[in-house]
């Protein structure tokens, strides 16, 4: 099912000349409720700026449209803040000289919670069953005289510092946002009696604003009050099967016709996924993926296929397979186009380690691929040559995101060990949060793998708990590599994260450099990474030596 919200909201001028308080409330399409949520904002600008209307429509103006632009896989906190930062700082930039300031209080409504982002003295509250909880707090001075002088405001300082509070939602409960024009006049013995006597939401929005002004308030009074109907999606997979309980598809069998599809084959059959290759009504091949039957009841593993399906639909590209919109689907699946080519590991076996030049394109096609997944804020969390397609269209597509992880989306598995042994970064070991630094990790085995057949740290097998200390020179397996390549490949597979590249662009760049001499990492002395070749060659030019001694000797 999904979140179902009322709202009511009401503002009054007062005695002022002008209303600086500013509502704002934003119900967005299902798709982008299920994934950023509702947002409901009171911005209460400060009248003796510059202008504190201004500065109160303009931050919600610029948070209705910037939010909902933000990925829809950063967390909800985590576009807020960077969003109010911004518009912190363009406050600060076009006061004229003067201080343009205003008060917030936004929150977001996803799902089964909420997050609260606040900064001044609105008010916020929750209400249910006869009972009033303030959840935030005024940002005020405490010293007498002084508790209406804010001491955090959004443009009042260079370092904006924002309160979040993030919970569960009740069926039921009420959320009310309050400028200080109503609760400093009422207090909350008076808003709980008036929302106690008055259940329609417009009634008692409307009654609160008129009270306040009623018993003395000299400043604009608004309200803005939520009621929470009918709670939404637990998680990200229950909002992705459009709020329905699909079943997986029956066993399918080639030359049936299903869903509007043409089964042709099953290709691959596993504990944890089938895939099959169907043809489109244009006869285009496509796969697609399901869940045995022995998931039937598995709700974690249908969540994790919807979430495969939703994440491959955000990162749309060249670099990652196309997933076909499905609109006829009513089981528990999702389509992909299916590409001819081989995988790296396929190529790998049939040709070996790959020349440098063609080794150099693949791993620079890798890092932009892996770039856009971290800008969007996915984690693949298994990259290895298996997943990696070269198309016979030349591009290198990302497959399988079956393990792939979002901050704030995913959930997080404690313990849970995703991936190839030998492809898994040494902290993921020992239980630390998926980090991009693992996926480049993973990348750096990749890329060493295709070029010398080795692992850097040795093959590592399932339930080993292996011991990281310093990687094997690719140039031990490869002497024809130029010197940069191997002090790069040591630097992406660190045992350290804080020594590992930390972004895929940094990578990138110093492999686009044709000059290489600007490695962070200062190239170790010959003799500390090739001893043995440094001693046969002093041994063979002292042998030289005393042939050439002993020569002129007979000859003298």
């Amino acid at each position: 099912m999904s979140l179902r919200l009322s709202v009511a909201q009401a503002s009054a001028i007062g005695p002022r000349a002008e209303n600086q308080d500013a509502l704002r409330v934003v119900t967005p399409v299902a798709d982008l409720a299920a994934s950023k949520g509702y947002l409901c904002a009171m911005a209460d600008g400060v009248s003796q700026c510059a202008d504190g209307g201004l500065a109160a429509r303009s931050t919600l103006q610029a948070l209705a449209l910037d939010y909902y632009a933000t990925p829809q896989t950063w967390g909800v906190a985590q576009a807020l803040e960077r969003l109010l930062l911004a518009q912190n700082r363009w406050l600060q930039a076009n006061g004229g000289g003067q201080p343009l300031l205003t008060t917030l209080s936004a929150l977001v409504f996803r799902g089964q919670r909420f997050t609260l982002a606040h900064v001044g003295d609105c008010r916020a509250y929750r209400w249910l069953d006869g009972e009033l909880l303030r959840i935030s707090e005024d940002h005020v001075w405490e010293q007498p005289g002084m508790q209406h002088v804010l001491k955090r405001a959004l443009g009042l300082d260079q370092h904006l510092v924002l309160d979040f509070l993030d919970g569960q939602l009740r069926e039921g409960e009420c959320f009310l946002l309050l400028s200080d024009g109503v609760w400093a006049t009422l207090g909350d013995h008076s808003i709980r009696a008036i929302l106690r006597e008055q259940s329609d939401l417009d009634l008692a929005v409307n009654t609160l604003v008129n009270a306040a002004h009623l018993a003395g308030s000299q400043d604009n009074a608004s309200a803005l009050l939520v009621r929470v109907d009918a709670l939404g999606a637990a998680t990200l997979g229950d909002a992705l099967v459009q709020l329905q309980q699909w079943p997986l598809p029956p066993p399918l069998k080639s030359g049936q016709h299903f869903e509007g599809w043409q089964v042709e084959t099953m290709l691959t059959q596993s504990r944890q996924s089938l895939l099959y290759r169907v043809r489109d009504a244009q006869q285009q091949p496509w796969l697609l993926k399901t869940l045995p039957a022995s998931h039937d009841d598995d709700s974690d593993a249908g969540q994790a296929l919807l979430s495969e399906e939703w994440f491959l639909r955000r990162v749309a590209g060249r670099a990652f397979p196309e997933v076909h919109a499905a609109s006829e689907r009513q089981h528990l699946y999702y389509v992909m186009r299916e590409y001819s080519g081989q995988t790296l590991a396929e190529l790998f076996e049939q040709q070996g380690p790959l020349a440098l030049a063609q080794w150099q394109s693949v791993a620079e096609r890798l890092l932009r691929a892996v770039g856009l997944l971290h800008r969007r804020q996915i984690l693949h969390r298994d990259i290895k040559p298996e997943n990696l397609l070269l198309g016979d269209d030349g591009e290198l597509r990302v497959l399988d995101f079956g393990l792939a992880y979002c901050p704030g989306l995913s959930e997080d598995r404690v313990h849970a060990l995703p991936g190839t042994p030998s492809f898994i970064a040494p902290e993921a070991f020992n239980g630390e949060r998926p980090t991009p630094q693992q996926d480049l990790y993973s990348v750096g085995v990749t890329l060493y793998y295709l070029l010398t057949g080795h692992y850097p740290y040795g093959e590592i097998e399932a339930f080993q708990r292996p011991r990281f200390t310093q990687p094997v020179s690719a140039s031990r397996y490869r002497p024809d590599l130029p010197d940069w390549l191997p002090l790069s490949l040591e630097r992406a597979v660190a045992a350290q994260p804080t020594q590992r590249y930390e972004t895929a662009e940094e990578w990138l760049l110093v492999l686009e450099q044709a000059d290489r001499r600007e490695l962070s990492i200062r190239p170790r002395p010959l003799l500390e990474r090739e001893p043995l070749k440094v001693w046969r060659t002093l041994a063979l030019l002292s042998l030289l030596l005393n042939l050439l001694l002993l020569y002129s000797l007979f000859h003298s």
